[in-house]
C-alpha cells in the first residue's frame, strides 16, 4: 500500500511541506508507504482542453516539459493520494491547480474509489475556501474522502510556525491514521463483491442544449 503525496508548494521545504512530512510519519508508524513529490517551483501549463491524452492511447498529457504528466503517471499507480497546496490570495496557489486539472483530466479514471485527502497551508486566511477548490476534484472523481477532526489545515509562516499548530499537526496525524485504515479495508474487500460499488453510468446533460 502507497500514498502518493502532492506538495503544490513552490517551497520545498516550506509549510505545505511539513504538513505532509506529520502525515507521512503517522502512515509509516501504521506500516502504509508513502512519498512526497515536489510540483516544483517552475511554471505549470494549464489544461487547454485539447483532449490529446484522450487521443493518444496513453492516457498521458500532451505537455512533456512541466513534470506533470511524470507526476501524473505515479498517480496512476498509488493507492492513496493527499494534495497539499499553500493559500495564495485566499485560493491554492495557481500551479496546483494547473497541475491537478491536467492529472485529473488524463490520469482520473485510475484513481477512482480510491482514498484521498486536501491540504492547506496558510499564515492566516483563506484557508476554507482553498480546502473546498481542492476538494472538487476528488468529489467528482468516484474518490473516498478521509475523515478528520478538523477541517484539513495548518497555520503558520515558517515550517517551525506549522508544527506549533498543535490542532493542525494533530489533524495531519489524524489524516494520516484514518488514511491508514481506509486502506487496510479497501484491501480486505479485495476480490469479494465489496471490491467496488456497482458503477453508474453518467449522463451529462448541458444547461442549453
Amino acid at each position: 500500500m502507497k500514498v502518493l503525496m502532492l506538495n503544490g508548494s513552490p517551497h520545498k521545504n516550506g509549510c505545505t511541506n511539513a504538513a505532509l512530512e506529520v502525515i507521512a510519519s503517522e502512515l509509516k508508524s501504521q506500516g502504509v508507504e508513502s512519498e512526497i513529490v515536489w510540483l516544483g517551483n517552475g511554471p505549470v501549463r494549464g489544461c487547454i482542453g485539447c483532449c490529446g491524452c484522450r487521443r493518444n492511447g496513453k492516457d498521458r498529457c500532451v505537455f512533456g516539459d512541466d513534470g506533470v504528466a511524470d507526476i501524473a503517471e505515479k498517480f496512476k499507480e498509488a493507492d492513496g493520494y493527499i494534495f497539499g497546496a499553500p493559500v495564495h490570495y485566499a485560493s491554492p496557489n495557481g500551479a496546483t491547480v494547473s497541475a491537478l486539472d491536467r492529472i485529473f483530466y488524463s490520469a482520473g479514471k485510475y484513481m477512482q474509489f480510491k482514498p484521498a485527502a486536501a491540504i492547506v497551508s496558510a499564515r492566516r486566511a483563506g484557508t476554507t475556501a482553498s480546502y473546498d477548490v481542492l476538494n472538487k476534484y476528488i468529489g467528482i472523481n468516484n474518490m473516498l474522502m478521509v475523515p478528520a477532526t478538523y477541517w484539513n489545515m495548518v497555520h503558520g509562516n515558517t515550517p517551525e510556525e506549522v508544527m506549533q499548530d498543535k490542532e493542525g499537526v494533530s489533524v495531519m496525524r489524524a489524516i494520516g491514521s484514518n488514511m491508514a485504515w481506509m486502506l487496510k479495508l479497501l484491501a480486505s474487500a479485495k476480490g469479494t463483491d465489496l471490491e467496488k460499488p456497482v458503477i453508474i453510468p453518467k449522463e451529462k446533460t448541458n444547461f442549453i442544449r
